[in-house]
C-alpha cells in the first residue's frame, strides 16, 4: 500500500514538472514571438481565432423572442435581472442565462385517460379510474425575480408535472367512483384548483384552471353504475311527477280560492249594489210618495164621478129599456094580430085551393104521377110506365098497400 502511494506521489511530482516545464516553454514562445514582426501577426491571428471560438462555444449574446421571458443571474453578486424580449448580454463564466415562456400552457397527462392505463387513478375503492384531467398554467412575471434560483431548467417536466401528477392521485383516491364521476365533481375540480395554486405560488407559477373531461369506468362498474342511474332517473322522474301533479292541485286549490273570493267580491258587490239601490229607492218613494198619495186622491175623485156617471147612464138606459119594452111589448101584440088574421085568411084560402086541388084530382088520377115525377128529378121531362093493377106505380116508394091504392084509385 505505501509503496503504491509512493509510486503515486513520484508520478504526480514528475507530472507537475512537465506543467511547469510547458508553461515556461509556452511563455518563452510567446515572449520570442512577441519580439519579432512575424510573431506578432501570428500571436494575433492565434488571439482572434481563440476569441472567435470563444464567442462561438459560450455565446455571450442572447435572444429573448416574444411571448418569453429571460433571467440572468450574476453568479458574482447573486443580483437578479428579469429581462423582456430583445438582445441580453452574457458574460461566460460570470451570468446564468434562462428563459422560461410567458404564454398558458396545458398539462394533460395522457396515459390516465384510460382506467386501463398505466397513469390510472385509484379511488377510495380501489378501482382503476381513467380520468381526462386538463390543467392550465402559466409563469407568474412579478415573482420570477424570487423564484429563479429555485426552478430548474425544465419547469414543464421538472416541477409543474410531479407537483400536479401527486395532487391528482391525492385528491381521487379521497372520492368514491361516484363521487368522481357524479355528485362531487365540481367539488373536486375545484378543491384540485385551490390545491394546485397553494403548491405552485411558492415556484412562480399560476394556475389557471383545472378541466375534469370524461371518465372511462371500468365495465362492470359502468353496468352496474347504469342500471342504479336508471332506477335513479326513474326515482327522479317519478319525484318530478309527483311534484307536478302537487302543483297542478295547488294550482287548483288557489284557482278553487281565487274562484271563491271571486265569487265573494261579486255577491258583496251586488249587495251594494243593492244596497245603494234601496237606499236611492227609498229617496225616490221619499218623493215619489205625495205625488202616488195626489194620484189616489186623483183616481177616487175620477171613481166617483164615473160611479154617478155610470149611475145616472144605468137610470137612464133603465128608462129606454122600460120604454122599449112597452113600445116592443104593443108592436108584438099587433104583430100577433095581425099573424092571427094572416093565418087564418092563408087557413081559408090553403083549404079553398085544397078542396080544388082535390076535385081536380079526382077527375084526373095521372096528376099525381107528373107532380111526382116533377119532384123525383128536374132532369126527367116524360115518364111512360104501364098503369099497374094495383093503380098508381108509386105506392112501393109512398109505403101505400095494394089494397088501400086500389080503393083510392077507384072512383
Amino acid at each position: 500500500m505505501r509503496t503504491v502511494l509512493s509510486m503515486l506521489q513520484t508520478c504526480l511530482s514528475r507530472i507537475g514538472y512537465l506543467l511547469k516545464a510547458t508553461a515556461l516553454a509556452c511563455v518563452l514562445g510567446v515572449i520570442e514571438m512577441v519580439q519579432t514582426q512575424r510573431g506578432r501577426r501570428v500571436l494575433g491571428a492565434l488571439t482572434l481565432v481563440a476569441v472567435v471560438v470563444g464567442a462561438l462555444v459560450t455565446r455571450p449574446i442572447r435572444s429573448v423572442p416574444p411571448g418569453e421571458a429571460a433571467v440572468r443571474v450574476n453568479r458574482l453578486t447573486g443580483g437578479v435581472t428579469i429581462l423582456d424580449e430583445g438582445w441580453i448580454v452574457v458574460v461566460p463564466g460570470v451570468h446564468e442565462f434562462r428563459r422560461y415562456p410567458l404564454h398558458d400552457q396545458v398539462y394533460r397527462p395522457a396515459d390516465a385517460a384510460r382506467a386501463g392505463g398505466s397513469g390510472a387513478f385509484q379511488s377510495v375503492e380501489g378501482l382503476s379510474v381513467g380520468i381526462d384531467v386538463s390543467v392550465r398554467w402559466a409563469l407568474d412575471p412579478e415573482r420570477m425575480s424570487q423564484a429563479a434560483r429555485l426552478r430548474p431548467d425544465d419547469i414543464g417536466s421538472e416541477l409543474v408535472v410531479p407537483t400536479v401528477d401527486g395532487a391528482l392521485h391525492g385528491a381521487f383516491a379521497q372520492h368514491t367512483v361516484r363521487e368522481i364521476f357524479a355528485t362531487q365533481r365540481a367539488a373536486i375540480q375545484k378543491g384540485l384548483e385551490d390545491d394546485l395554486r397553494k403548491a405552485l405560488a411558492g415556484d412562480g407559477v399560476i394556475v389557471k384552471a383545472v378541466v375534469i373531461g370524461s371518465i372511462d369506468l371500468p365495465e362492470k362498474y359502468k353496468a352496474g353504475l347504469e342500471a342504479l342511474l336508471s332506477e335513479e332517473l326513474a326515482a327522479e322522474k317519478m319525484r318530478y311527477t309527483l311534484e307536478l301533479k302537487e302543483k297542478v292541485i295547488k294550482q287548483t286549490e288557489l284557482e278553487a280560492e281565487a274562484d271563491k273570493v271571486r265569487r265573494q267580491k261579486s255577491a258583496e258587490a251586488a249587495g251594494a249594489e243593492q244596497v245603494i239601490a234601496a237606499k236611492s229607492q227609498e229617496e225616490a218613494m221619499a218623493h215619489v210618495l205625495p205625488l202616488k198619495e195626489k194620484e189616489i186622491d186623483q183616481k177616487r175623485l175620477e171613481a166617483e164621478a164615473a160611479k154617478v156617471t155610470r149611475l145616472k147612464a144605468a137610470e137612464a138606459n133603465a128608462e129606454a129599456r122600460r120604454i122599449e119594452a112597452g113600445g116592443e111589448a104593443d108592436s108584438r101584440r099587433k104583430l100577433a094580430d095581425s099573424d092571427a088574421y094572416r093565418l087564418e085568411v092563408t087557413g081559408k084560402a090553403s083549404s079553398e085551393q085544397m078542396a080544388r086541388e082535390a076535385a081536380l084530382l079526382a077527375k084526373n088520377p095521372l096528376l099525381i104521377q107528373k107532380t111526382l115525377a116533377d119532384k123525383l128529378s128536374d132532369k126527367i121531362s116524360v115518364i111512360i110506365a104501364p098503369p099497374s093493377s094495383n093503380g098508381f106505380f108509386a105506392n112501393g116508394l109512398l109505403g101505400m098497400p095494394a089494397a088501400q091504392a086500389k080503393a083510392e084509385s077507384e072512383p
